[in-house]
């Protein structure tokens, strides 16, 4: 008996700790919510949107320059651009020792065209301007510089060039070579190159680098203007600029006398700057039945989202915004391109500084869309950390005039080289984009677009 008395405090323990197990086997279960105790609810709301004007300028970050000017056949609306550039100096830039006749044969500047639109015989011309000003490298410079605080235009210009982006000079078969890359040759008084080559002789020190080339005070070290005088029906983008040196010289290795070239070129280390000056807006600016998009420095689409109707008792789970492309009203050959992508970014994020701050989209206020051409849309899929942010100034009192007001811009990403996948690649730059577009989309007063919205409402 006195056995038994052992076990009967173990029994119960047992028995205790059983019998709460299973009392409690389900608990965390029971405080999980489940299937039946939410509701996903889909409501769509009304987005009103109208055209935004640039202003006169934006911020201008590109290694392209831009020459010429351009009609849009389908807008009527025209833009004209002409750019300032600087020029890099090689470390230790040298010229050959045993140049013939101790003198340069040809000094000229090159423009390389990557690609233009419009008409390629369309006949313009440019008039070169020496800079008379350093072009500060650490400066933020916009599509509305003034070229006369940098040179002289008061002043004869250097030299004056008449050209068609197809170079009739150039024979046929020339242009069809695999080794030929389009360009706009521009003659220069040679003075400048004979000039420049007596001050490396006795000088040498002005062309250890960019910055004391730069300073040197020497004709064209602080760069050029190229002004647009006259011309309409094409715009060519300019991906190299050479100020060029030519020259005979004796090369001691062959031993013979041969034609060599020593240059400046216009890179990424040195300021190229382009100035936009945009004509006709105000016609699709005042247009009431779409808005539009237009680059670059032209026209932008701001939309209202309604952030003050949404449901504050309930879940965003997500948020989606779709805007359609009209198809052109006319056809062209010289047409305008398609903005490629859209930022959709707040507008007081923009005002205040969102493109000097390198800023880039990060899903979150601001987001990345890329024209789909089959369905002819941009489509922001998923913006309910936005809502969700613009609902909370407004719980919180902090809203701005403008907190529920988006801009959408024509821009260009630059994703990370390592990226295989465009699904997997990591944006790393974004500007605004340069290149010639247009798009005209639905909305305005005539078409309100829908948002529509997911939540996740729990049940009672």
């Amino acid at each position: 008996m006195k056995k038994s008395k052992l076990y009967l405090p173990i029994l119960a323990a047992i028995l205790t700790i059983t019998a709460c197990d299973e009392e409690t086997s389900s608990l965390g279960s029971d405080m999980m919510p489940t299937a039946d105790l939410t509701t996903q609810i889909s409501q769509e709301y009304d987005v009103t949107t109208q055209s935004y004007t640039a202003g006169d300028s934006v911020l201008a970050r590109s290694t392209t320059s831009y020459l010429g000017q351009f009609t849009d056949p389908e807008t009527g609306t025209s833009i004209k651009s002409d750019f300032l550039a600087q020029f890099h100096c090689i470390e230790d830039f040298q010229f050959p020792d045993s140049i013939i006749g101790d003198s340069v044969i040809s000094t000229e500047l090159l423009l390389y065209v990557n690609k233009y639109i419009g008409d390629s015989l369309a006949t313009f011309k440019i008039s070169v301007y020496p800079l008379t000003r350093v072009l500060d490298p650490d400066a933020d410079y916009y599509t509305n510089i003034d070229p006369k605080q940098y040179c002289d235009i008061t002043q004869e210009p250097i030299t004056v060039k008449w050209y068609t982006l197809s170079d009739r000079t150039v024979e046929d078969e020339t242009r069809r070579k695999s080794s030929y890359s389009n360009h706009i040759r521009i003659p220069l008084p040679n003075e400048i190159g004979q000039q420049i080559y007596q001050a490396y002789k006795t000088n040498p020190e002005y062309f250890s680098d960019s910055e004391s080339w730069i300073n040197s005070g020497l004709p064209g070290s602080k760069g050029f203007y190229f002004r647009l005088e006259s011309g309409d029906g094409a715009m060519a983008y300019i991906n190299i600029i050479q100020f060029n040196m030519n020259l005979r010289y004796h090369d001691s290795e062959e031993d013979v006398d041969t034609t060599g070239m020593c240059q400046f070129a216009a890179t990424e280390e040195v300021i190229q700057a382009t100035r936009f000056e945009n004509y006709n807006l105000q016609s699709l600016l005042d247009d009431q039945q779409a808005t539009y998009l237009k680059s670059p420095a032209g026209i932008f689409t701001m939309a209202t989202l309604p952030a003050s109707q949404l449901n504050y008792n309930d879940t965003i789970n997500t948020a989606s915004l779709t805007f359609t492309r009209y198809n052109d009203r006319i056809a062209n050959g010289f047409k305008l391109g398609i903005p490629k992508y859209l930022l959709m970014v707040r507008i007081d994020d923009y005002l205040n500084g969102y493109f000097e701050q390198y800023r880039t989209a990060d899903s979150n206020t601001s987001f990345l869309a890329k024209f789909n051409a089959e369905n002819n849309t941009y489509q922001f899929s998923n913006i309910s950390h936005l809502l969700n942010t613009m609902m909370n100034e407004l719980r919180n009192g902090t809203a701005t005039p403008n907190y529920d007001k988006v801009l959408l811009i024509p821009v260009e990403p630059t994703f990370d080289a390592t990226s295989k996948a465009e699904s997997t690649e990591t944006l790393v730059k974004l500007c605004h984009d340069f290149s010639m577009t247009s798009a005209r989309l639905v909305g305005g007063q005539s078409d309100r677009l829908k948002l529509k919205v997911i939540y996740t409402k729990f049940n009672k």
